[in-house]
């Protein structure tokens, strides 16, 4: 995932598309870049009790489009099942949100390079009875709309040949209350969004099992993994000489021990 693919170097005309940067859409100055995100999602971004944003996509914002580029991002609170028309429409200038590649979604953007690596896990309340993928089958399953938990339910309701129902919810949180209030029996969903969710709540673990990850040779972790996905920064199609520019920044913040910095605050 490190990629190491530099560009010459950002000449004049780079320098000139830099400047007025929201002027392709996001109503800020030519200094700032505007970001559309589905906040809370934590801990990618969050706002803390004293309304600060932070989180994992916020700290590699200020480092890529701040420190790297000279810009100020300004984040957009965006519901995440309409975020790529919003960005399509001009609202903001990038889209910055714990969002997966995947074929669907670049018909309709172009992305950065990788920047994280995730699966979609099970979480269940520890004395469920539900022990193996099997178990989920005829169980209710909360989802995030529009996110990639919601295809990996989907996914896993033709493999139970449509023993399976679905509750999708605006926000991750949702879906987790009605875990807690026995309203749906599993939640499906990015394994560090969960595992933070997991670790405020001991009633709560992830349901074990080997999956993708053991399938495709990865460094698997020790528990179910529906799929495996990589996050990247999205861009409108128009936009293709910031995005160069950002897969710069992103391989210089890994070049410098920057990434690494990041990445051990929120994951170490």
């Amino acid at each position: 995932m490190n990629r190491r693919t530099y560009l010459a170097g950002i000449g004049a005309s780079s320098i000139a598309a830099l400047a007025g940067c929201t002027g392709l859409g996001g109503g800020g100055s030519e200094d700032t870049v505007t970001i559309g995100s589905d906040i809370p999602y934590q801990p990618f971004e969050y706002r803390t009790e004293e309304g600060e944003l932070v989180g994992f996509d916020v700290e590699i914002a200020n480092a890529v489009f701040g420190d790297q580029l000279g810009l100020t991002p300004e984040f957009e609170k965006t519901s995440f099942d309409g975020i790529i028309p919003s960005l399509n429409n001009r609202n903001f200038r990038v889209i910055m949100s714990a969002m997966t590649i995947n074929e669907e979604r670049a018909q309709k953007v172009d992305f950065s390079d990788p920047y994280f690596t995730a699966y979609q896990t099970v979480l269940i309340l520890k004395d469920s009875g539900i022990t193996a993928k099997e178990d989920l089958r005829g169980q209710n399953i909360g989802v995030q709309k529009g996110t990639t938990g919601e295809g990996a339910a989907e996914a896993l309701k033709e493999e139970f040949d449509g023993e399976l129902t679905i509750k999708s919810y605006d926000q991750i949180t949702g879906a987790f209350d009605a875990l807690l209030n026995n309203q749906v029996d599993a939640v499906i969903n990015d394994n560090t969004v969960s595992a933070r969710f997991a670790k405020e709540r001991e009633e709560v673990v992830f349901l074990e099992g080997e999956g993708e990850a053991a399938a495709q040779g990865k460094d698997a972790p020790p528990y179910l993994t529906l799929t495996v996905e990589e996050y990247g920064i999205a861009f409108r199609q128009d936009d293709d000489e910031f995005r160069k520019q950002v897969n710069e920044a992103l391989a210089t913040i890994r070049e410098d021990g920057t990434y690494d910095k990041i990445y051990d605050k929120y994951f170490g």
